[in-house]
């Protein structure tokens, strides 16, 4: 395959707002040992996106400056040690960075074949949130069947994609909205019980829902005072898990309770982990998620599509959190 010198892209010409974010040509990235090169048609649109964007979250020292850490295509070059994939084949990879552009590397590690019969917008959609949720869900809280879980947010990627992957290995889930439409959602997902936070106060809900007991798991990206009230809405034994702070990381907490009532509180943040980590998520996702997204048992909620040119647009929908599901580029 003959690759071009440069590529259509969209930097970040200053933190700020979505209108910061800028139309740009650069250089087509040289893939380098143990890495891919591929030719995007489409990428996702997450929060951490948004982050970087305003100057919060930058990547790691050796990482694309461009945002954008997950989409779908397929391989255009492969660098030396490379023996997972070969040029022309299609693939969903998380990325370190670079998504918003027409080329991007990431390790060989943390690609995974497009699943059989998933067009490529829907598998741009699928890495970001499944790694997300799967390592914090599965391995870090260690949710089994049977078990009450919530998860916050319920109509975001991230909470789509736990709400469907919860109910299949048998959890009982509750979820939290902020619409009477977004609760639909949630429900028609597998939900057992979708909270209105605009309406009802969550901690009471959960406890009702649960006989007074409340949530084996919390997994939460809101942070701020729904820190203190996820505590209050655990189980005895609990686990709460932390993806995010959209209200703030700093909060009063009284720790005795944690201490008398046995809880747990953890959290992870992806971009950072290591080569080793991202591709022991792939490992688990490729054996215990991927041949669920081939039967159609789950797959991503999608919202809407804009083209590269417009991401500031889709900056714009996300973070006026009407949307419901993954918002994704269309590249190719």
């Amino acid at each position: 395959m003959t690759l071009p010198e440069t590529m259509r892209a969209v930097e970040i010409s200053e933190p700020g707002g979505p209108e910061v974010l800028r139309p740009v040509t650069r250089p087509v990235p040289v893939p380098g040992p143990g890495q891919i090169l591929i030719r995007n048609a489409y990428a996702g649109v997450n929060r951490p996106d948004a982050l970087q964007r305003a100057g919060a979250y930058a990547p790691p020292p050796t990482a694309s400056d461009l945002p954008g850490l997950e989409a779908a295509g397929t391989v255009a070059a492969v660098g030396p040690n490379v023996s997972r994939w070969a040029v022309g084949d299609a693939v969903t990879a998380l990325l370190p960075g670079g998504g918003y552009a027409e080329y991007a590397v990431t390790h060989q590690d943390h690609a995974l074949p497009v699943p059989a019969g998933l067009p490529l917008d829907r598998a741009a959609a699928l890495c970001e949130t499944y790694y997300t949720v799967w390592s914090n869900v599965f391995m870090r809280g260690r949710l089994t069947g049977g078990e009450v879980f919530l998860v916050h947010g319920g109509s975001s990627g991230i909470g789509t994609t736990a709400i469907q992957l919860a109910r299949h290995f048998g959890a009982r889930v509750l979820t939290t909205a902020g619409s009477d439409e977004k609760c639909a959602l949630c429900r028609d997902l597998g939900a057992q019980r979708a909270i209105n936070y605009r309406e009802t106060d969550f901690v009471a809900a959960v406890k009702d829902a649960t006989d007074g007991r409340g949530a084996d798991l919390i997994l939460d990206m809101v942070g701020g005072d729904y820190i203190p009230r996820n505590v209050k809405a655990l189980a005895d034994d609990g686990r709460l898990v932390q993806i995010a702070f959209l209200s703030g990381p700093k909060v009063d907490l009284n720790f005795a309770q944690v201490m008398a009532r046995r809880l747990t509180i953890t959290g992870s943040t992806l971009r950072p982990q290591s080569d080793l980590a991202k591709a022991r998520i792939a490992d688990q996702l490729r054996t215990r998620v991927w041949p669920l997204l081939e039967t159609g048992a789950v797959g991503p909620v999608m919202d809407s599509e804009f083209p590269l040119e417009k991401a500031a647009a889709a900056h714009a929908r996300m973070e006026g959190s009407t949307h419901m599901g993954k918002i994704v580029l269309k590249i190719a």
